[in-house]
């Protein structure tokens, strides 16, 4: 066999082999009607939510508004400052700045578009997908899939009453 056939039937199988699925996934973007799921500061899910006036989850839609009650056991994973919800259903990083202080983000990664793969530390958002870093402080906003590697999440206005907090997203 000659050493170009060798390489080209040989060389994608031991590569998979070595690198497995990630290798194919690393650089894809993932498909946003699959995941319903809302997920907390460690990255673990805490269920699997719908978004319909039929669920229980503790979120109201109504056009561009939504009306987190904070009692719902859905927010069990936002008790201390510094934690953070991703509610993926609805587009949306909640996070707890204090205990009467809520901040909420567009989850859409503005490199590639992924929704469901981030962290919180340093008052910055991580996107697991590729390792880019976003702030929170609204000063170089940049949109969802625009390719960025840096810059700060689209910011929604937040009203919290009591236990019910009001996202505006826009």
């Amino acid at each position: 066999m000659k050493r170009r056939n060798f390489l080209k039937h040989t060389c994608p199988t031991i590569t998979f082999a070595f690198f497995g699925i990630s290798f194919i996934e690393a650089c894809s973007k993932p498909d946003d009607g699959i995941s319903s799921n809302l997920t907390s500061s460690t990255n673990s899910s805490i269920g699997t939510y719908e978004s319909d006036a039929q669920s229980n989850n503790g979120i109201e839609k109504s056009g561009n508004t939504l009306t987190l009650d904070l009692t719902n056991s859905t927010f069990n994973g936002i008790v201390n400052p510094g934690n953070f919800i991703n509610i993926i259903s609805e587009g949306v990083l909640l996070l707890k700045i204090s205990n009467t202080e809520f901040r909420a983000f567009d989850n859409c990664c503005p490199h590639n578009g992924s929704r469901n793969a981030w962290s919180y530390s340093n008052d910055e958002f991580v996107c697991a997908t590729h390792g880019n870093s976003f702030g929170i402080n609204g000063n170089n906003i940049v949109n969802c899939g625009e390719a960025a590697t840096s810059g700060d999440l689209k910011t929604y206005s937040t009203s919290l009453s009591g236990d019910l907090l009001t996202i505006t997203v826009s």
